[in-house]
């Protein structure tokens, strides 16, 4: 019997149909993926296989089994069973799963108690067992911390421990690394692998990232529309696609071994990736904490800038020695310690590095929204120290960073009206009038130079979805028709297809408008295919800077080495290759 058998799936929201007729198998110890793009249903199949629809209104149709259990049929009581013990979940935001005011210990224990009766000492001995075997360092110790001590990919750790504290038969996991960076989300990979060798669980691993999907799994299922468009053993899927769907999923996804091709066309040189460049090789991750740059990365920023820029003597932004600390005394810490950097017009420098290597911080403080601690930033030969409307900031989530209780178009509209756009700010009567007219008809514009409608500004930011969001944030920062504008992980969180749109667009408005862009990632395929030169950023050093060909393809640091060895790959005997060179002894 499989341990995942679902039948003609189908669930319906309301008129919406999100799932519409799936069927697919899982056997014991075997992991599929389920791919797709936002809204394609993949998150929704997930909570079926544990009865999480029910309740909600949501219509559920079709045969779903797990472990032996009949979830459609299945009493409350009985499905409360079945959750934890033989299955478990691992959502996408471990912060919105653990509770934030008890100990990640005790949560753990709290799973483990409700499906074995076990006394409290026992449990605590359970998630402490199961926290060293996720990798939490000094286990007994963290145990009692809370989420918010925790960095992210030790919350997802604490998360896949708490999935664990029963031995359920399948662990499912809904897109467990999206917001992580390249080497913690290699460690959190090759932590499923090795627990599903160890344990013999099954895993079904709900992800956009295709890669992802090859390091992971042993069969792919594509998704599109709540159907299944392809679905077969992850090497034939991702290496020789029968559907065009799939194929054109595969094609949006950057890749880091293809070079930047710039190709002439009237006006603008356009940049788009060569699929044929060899694989960056898998090399063993190791210890550099001891070990110096071996060239002076930041030096080689500020020195780059002339032979990046489009024009000699076009350096829009100029940043000297830039250090920032955080707290006083024996608390104080140092985030970004000493970088220089100069970006020019039209012009990317993209900026790479793990999550804590400073790259938000001197963001940041180019745009003005952190006053560095020490030295200085130019705009345009001029010293500025504060904000500056020539430099603007695409954020991360613009879910965070839109009000939702203002219309997209009134937010998009307040750049304008700061800067008196249209008059005097302060007017009355008919002329004011006229203004607003004029704001309103400027703000269209710009929802439609992003891919937008003339409609979409009376629309509030939960109407959007994810990449609409970011066009309304691109907008935004449009509005005070800025010169330099730092994208901080723009396309983290968005789909292949979406992220794809989106580079697209922002590299369409830098040859229309001569924009320079400062494009921070921690998805390196990305940065390589937007970027003219790319920094790489750890413990607040640029530790190498160049070129973004030259840096990819011969790295001279061995901590970029690493970066790129960590990247998913799409070919599955290459991520076996990379996930046994990552197990061998670090080298001191």
């Amino acid at each position: 019997m499989s341990l995942v058998d679902v039948t003609d799936l189908t669930v319906e929201f309301g008129p919406l149909r999100a799932v519409d007729g799936l069927s697919f198998r899982l056997e014991e110890g075997a992991a599929l993926a389920l791919v797709g793009e936002s809204g394609s249903g993949k998150s929704t199949v997930a909570g079926a296989l544990l009865g999480l629809h029910r309740g909600t209104g949501a219509r559920v149709g079709g045969s779903v089994r797990v472990a032996g259990t009949d979830v459609q049929e299945a009493p409350d009581e009985e499905l409360r069973r079945l959750r934890g013990a033989k299955a478990a979940m691992v959502f996408q935001d471990p912060l919105s799963s653990l509770d934030p005011y008890y100990a990640i210990g005790d949560q753990i224990a709290e799973v483990y108690r409700l499906h074995t009766r076990a006394s409290r000492r026992a449990a605590r001995a359970r998630a402490v067992e199961v926290l060293e075997r996720v990798g939490i360092p000094d286990a007994r110790r963290r145990s009692r911390s809370r989420p918010h001590e925790f960095s992210g990919g030790m919350r997802q750790r604490a998360l896949i421990a708490m999935a664990l504290a029963c031995a359920p038969d399948l662990l499912i996991a809904d897109e467990p690394t999206t917001a992580l960076d390249v080497t913690v989300q290699a460690q959190i990979l090759d932590l499923l692998h090795t627990l599903r060798e160890e344990t013999g669980m099954g895993l079904l691993l709900v992800t956009h990232d295709v890669g992802v999907a090859a390091e992971s799994a042993d069969e792919v299922l594509v998704m599109r529309h709540g159907r299944a468009v392809e679905h077969g053993p992850v090497g034939t899927v991702l290496g020789a696609p029968a559907q065009a769907y799939t194929r054109e999923l595969l094609g949006a996804v950057p890749r880091v071994d293809a070079p930047r091709v710039a190709v002439v066309v009237p006006s603008a040189a356009v940049v788009v990736p060569s699929g044929d460049a060899a694989r960056v090789a898998g090399v063993p991750l190791v210890d550099t904490s001891r070990s110096a740059p071996a060239r002076p990365g930041d030096a080689a920023c500020a020195a780059g800038a002339a032979a990046g820029a489009r024009a000699p003597g076009e350096a829009v932004l100029e940043a000297t020695g830039l250090r920032r600390e955080f707290g006083r005394g024996k608390r104080a810490f140092t985030a970004v310690d000493g970088i220089s950097l100069t970006v020019g017009r039209g012009e990317t420098l993209g900026i790479v590095g793990e999550s804590g290597s400073g790259k938000t911080t001197l963001g940041r403080m180019l745009v003005g929204l952190l006053r560095p601690t020490a030295g200085d930033i130019r705009y345009d030969g001029r010293p500025h120290t504060g904000v500056n409307p020539a430099v603007q900031m695409v954020f991360q989530d613009p879910v965070s960073s839109l009000n939702p209780r203002r219309s997209v178009g009134e937010s998009v509209a307040d750049p304008l009206r700061a800067r008196g756009t249209g008059g005097a700010p302060f007017v009355g009567g008919r002329e004011r009038g006229r203004d607003e007219a004029r704001i309103r008809a400027r703000v269209i514009e710009l929802l439609e130079r992003v891919g937008l409608e003339a409609a979409h500004y009376d629309r509030y930011p939960h109407e959007f979805s994810g990449g609409q969001r970011q066009r309304v944030g691109i907008a935004r920062a449009l509005a005070a028709d800025p010169r330099v504008i730092v994208c901080d992980e723009p396309v983290s969180a968005l789909d292949v297809t979406t992220q794809a749109q989106v580079v697209a667009l922002l590299g369409e408005l830098q040859r229309e408008l001569g924009l320079a862009l400062v494009f921070i990632a921690h998805d390196l395929a990305v940065v390589r295919q937007v970027s003219d030169r790319v920094a790489v950023m750890r413990r607040g050093l640029v530790v190498e800077c160049g070129p973004v060909d030259e840096v990819y393809e011969a790295p001279r640091e061995l901590y970029t080495r690493q970066l790129l060895a960590a990247v998913p790959a799409l070919d599955p005997e290459l991520a076996a290759r990379r996930r046994a060179a990552r197990r061998e002894p670090a080298v001191t």
